[in-house]
């Protein structure tokens, strides 16, 4: 749990360091994703779901 408080924290800083440096980007680029068909998020959040637990496997693993 204290790993997952940790990503999440992570998460929040990457989010945040997005909106400080580039707020224009930022809005475009949910302006295109509000554009997008539900079947093509759904797919991108699959993969990348695989991925991030394909990268934390690889890290946990490497680790240990």
């Amino acid at each position: 749990m204290r790993d997952f408080a940790a990503a999440l924290g992570l998460v929040f800083v990457i989010e945040g360091l997005v909106m400080l440096a580039a707020p224009g980007l930022l809005g475009r680029t949910l302006a295109r994703l509000s554009q997008t068909p539900p079947e093509r998020l759904r797919m991108t959040g699959l993969y990348s779901v695989l991925a991030g637990m394909a990268w934390v496997w690889v890290v946990r693993r490497g680790l240990n």
